[in-house]
């Protein structure tokens, strides 16, 4: 299921042909990170990087020079070292790095100021991102100042610096047949963790027993790590958009919003789901859990080619406001509660983000100030939510505080309509009851 090198190397190719004549890339690896101490955090390369050579190796740089005789994809990175690999395990190296990757050539990264320059005299422009590794910026800088220093002498230094981002980001916007795979790999693990826990929770659980649930199914499954931070809120706990401490205990007739995913591959999930710790919805709970859900359905019926990606979400915004205007949670018309932002106190996030190599992924929502068009290819997350914290003003009714309700699927953008890739996690009122009642 793992991408092949020849996708990478047309991806390189795909990013050459819209850099300008007469100039050079820079795309760095991540490097470590220290955790506390000594400890240093699980390695997770830089994603642009990975995008453009499926290299998981730290402190690497991709150097891309159109038109290069001698060969245009070039790579740096960490030599072979007997004591290094003793302890963690052996590296690519240079000498393996352009049959295994398909780059043209590769020299260890130790020999970047010796190379790196004499590529860069002579440009007219370096395409990077500055600021992201201002350690590489540095050098940089101090490269084309010592070629500046013999322009006297005939040297020519490249006189234009351009952000490599969104031509870059672009591409990653639309994803391949085989980024597809992976993803629906990443959707299947992540469903299956959300009905473990649907069917593990109960009254008396920790959070964080159930967050264990979530886990467990994601690396049994081969998916080493979340996507991101899981969220696992109890009662009230639901209402804090960004709740990760999942240290509360769960208790009966209280709801349970579970937003988690795993990373399969490097390729992400984002999945929420709210549900009953005891099992059954009670009748406040269900009420609200019914307009989060229509909302959802309506936005959902809105990803197709040709509305914009705030389409979703002006579709699931209008249930919102229509339904806690029958709740009697909201006052006034749909289009007056639109007007005055009030509904903003119970629905205050966007519906959608891009979804891909990041679980919050590249790519304008914007072009030329306007909402971009939704196209075949893109995936995005569906998710509103409607948050009635138990500290709410009296105006709420004490049956409605503390209810958290957040509906979340991922969406594939196709010809054809909606493809939702997390359509088999249960989110039916009867269906969740029923898998927990199993």
């Amino acid at each position: 299921m793992s991408i092949p090198a020849t996708e990478y190397r047309r991806r390189r190719e795909r990013l050459m042909e819209l850099m300008m004549p007469g100039s050079l890339a820079l795309i760095p690896a991540g490097s470590h990170k220290i955790r506390n101490r000594d400890v240093e955090y699980l390695f997770r390369q830089d994603s642009d990087f990975y995008y453009l050579t499926g290299f998981v190796e730290a402190d690497a740089i991709l150097v891309l020079v159109p038109g290069r005789a001698h060969g245009q994809a070039i790579l740096f990175c960490e030599d072979r070292d007997p004591r290094y690999e003793t302890y963690n395990g052996e590296r690519l190296g240079p000498d393996r790095a352009s049959q295994v990757l398909g780059v043209d050539d590769a020299f260890p990264v130790s020999d970047l100021s010796d190379i790196l320059p004499g590529l860069l005299e002579g440009k007219d422009r370096i395409y990077m991102t500055l600021g992201d590794f201002p350690d590489l910026d540095r050098r940089v800088l101090q490269w084309v100042g010592a070629i500046r220093g013999r322009e006297s002498g005939g040297a020519i230094a490249p006189g234009e610096f351009v952000a490599l981002r969104h031509m870059l980001h672009e591409l990653r916007l639309f994803k391949s047949a085989k980024e597809l795979e992976l993803m629906r790999k990443a959707a299947a693990i992540t469903i299956g963790a959300h009905q473990r826990a649907m069917r593990t929770c109960q009254p008396g659980m920790t959070e964080l027993a159930l967050e264990a649930e979530l886990l467990h199914e994601f690396m049994i499954n081969g998916a080493r790590s979340p996507a991101y931070p899981s969220i696992v809120a109890g009662g009230n706990n639901g209402c804090t958009l960004h709740y990760t401490s999942n240290s509360g205990t769960l208790r009966k007739g209280e709801l349970v919003l579970i937003d988690a995913g795993c990373e399969y591959d490097h390729y992400a999930s984002d999945l929420t789901r709210t549900f009953p710790v005891d099992g059954k919805f009670r009748g406040a709970q269900r009420a609200v859990y019914e307009i989060v859900l229509a909302a959802q359905a309506a936005a959902i019926n809105t990803c197709v080619t040709g509305q914009n990606f705030n389409d979703p979400h002006d579709a699931a915004t209008r249930v919102m406001i229509e339904g806690l205007i029958d709740l009697k949670l909201l006052k006034g018309s749909v289009d007056g509660v639109l007007e005055s932002g009030t509904y903003t106190r119970f629905c205050p996030h966007k519906a959608s983000h891009w979804l891909g190599l990041d679980v919050h992924d590249v790519g304008d929502y914007r072009l030329g100030g306007e909402w971009r068009e939704l196209e075949p290819g893109m995936v995005l997350t569906v998710e509103p939510g409607i948050y009635i914290r138990d500290d709410a003003a009296n105006d709420v009714p004490a049956r409605f505080k503390g209810i958290g309700i957040r509906i979340e699927d991922d969406v594939l953008i196709t010809r054809r309509g909606p493809d939702v890739l997390t359509a088999d996690a249960p989110k039916d009122v009867d269906e969740i009851e029923a898998l927990m009642a199993s």
